[in-house]
């Protein structure tokens, strides 16, 4: 069965999350992408070691199904490379800071001159033109400008997400474009710049509190692990653990009302809307806390589910891998890494179609271990590629 992204071709010359993820997600479709890295290897290769050959669970996951190789840009070996790399692809996704894409030609400009209907993903910390653009960036200095680390954790200190959700945001938006400019190449036989940047991801994501503070008096702080639009929505301590439970609507709140015991408070007036009952969460949290602790988790979860409502154990990380719903769905693959063939638990596709199947994971590549394979198919001879070895461009 034929994969939906088969025939087209990504190089990938990005670094860290967000230009790599958005390449893996392309690659899990079946396109074929090709992780350009220094011949040293990438800042990302060893970054969070998980084997004993010392790579990176990061990198091991995204970049699997992707090919691999070595070149060294702004050479003169390494623009003819790069020159029939770009002839050959549908895509180039790069995160460089804007002045170096130009110096290396890896902005959109040049890379035109080459392929007119190329489509250019182009991440960056904070766009390419504004006061920012030659500022460089990473997740959490976006977390901390979208405002949402002022609200996350307890009062007092900013805390940063331990997700890197601004990444990944980042990527998945860069993917969304390069399908849709795909698309729009189909029908127009144009090519696009598909312009991503951390700060327009985390400044979305906010949204609704930044809508919130422009439009009424209400002034957000650190509220913890409660939620700010209604209530119950927090985690509690029960006999033997802690559990999250989220309650959104009058339905499902009067059906937690039920569960506790506390139907009296349907008619509490406080207690009429999602944003008044977060208000009040104070009150809902001490019937809840109470109520929780005389529990264990699974009595909890039992009454919950019984009642329809949305609940979880807080799990460590021993928990969640084997947690039997991740098993069940395969949300995990065991595979093998591509030094010492150490087994390493990756994250397949999240999203699955139904008429396409879902291959077995390949490894991320070795550091260079596609760069002959892959200079062939552009036609380069086994001398040129000797050639360019002895020069250092790969």
């Amino acid at each position: 069965m034929s994969q939906p992204l088969e025939g087209i071709r990504v190089i990938d010359f990005g670094r860290f999350i967000a230009a790599p993820y958005c390449g893996m997600l392309l690659a899990d479709m079946g396109a074929d992408v090709i992780r350009v890295e220094r011949r040293e290897g990438g800042e990302d290769r060893g970054l969070g070691p998980v084997t004993e050959a010392g790579e990176g669970g990061m990198f091991l996951n995204l970049n699997r199904n992707k090919r691999g190789i070595t070149l060294e840009l702004g050479t003169p070996q390494g623009e003819e490379i790069v020159r029939r790399l770009v002839a050959s692809a549908d895509i180039a996704i790069v995160n460089l800071p804007i002045v170096t894409m130009k110096k290396v030609k890896l902005d959109y400009d040049s890379l035109r001159e080459i392929k007119p209907d190329i489509i250019l993903v182009m991440a960056s910390a904070f766009g390419p033109d504004g006061p920012y653009a030659e500022r460089v960036g990473f997740d959490g200095v976006a977390q901390a400008m979208s405002g949402a680390m002022s609200l996350t954790g307890f009062p007092d200190n900013p805390v940063r997400s331990i997700v890197p959700w601004v990444d990944y945001g980042t990527a998945l938006h860069g993917a969304f474009g390069a399908a849709t400019a795909l698309y729009h190449r189909e029908r127009t036989g144009e090519g696009q710049v598909i312009d991503i940047s951390l700060l327009a991801t985390s400044v979305t994501f906010m949204q609704p509190m930044l809508a919130e503070r422009a439009n009424t008096d209400v002034v957000r702080t650190q509220w913890g692990n409660t939620g700010f639009y209604s209530a119950p929505n927090d985690v509690y301590k029960t006999r033997d653990g802690w559990i999250t439970v989220a309650c959104v609507g009058d339905w499902m709140f009067r059906r937690w009302c039920k569960a506790v015991g506390r139907t009296d408070l349907v008619e509490d007036p406080r207690m009429q809307t999602d944003i008044s009952r977060a208000d009040h969460h104070d009150v809902i949290s001490e019937v809840m806390s109470k109520w929780c602790a005389e529990r264990t988790n699974d009595e909890v979860i039992a009454e919950m589910e019984k009642n329809r409502i949305a609940c979880g154990k807080n799990y460590v990380l021993d928990q969640t891998l084997a947690d039997p719903q991740v098993k069940a769905r395969g949300l995990l693959q065991e595979v093998p890494s591509p030094q010492d063939g150490q087994a390493v638990p990756l994250a397949p596709a999240p999203a699955r179609l139904s008429r396409n199947e879902t291959k077995p994971l390949r490894p991320a590549p070795r550091l260079g271990q596609h760069t002959d394979e892959v200079l062939g198919e552009l036609g380069f001879s086994s001398h040129e590629i000797a050639a360019f070895r002895e020069a250092g461009a790969i």
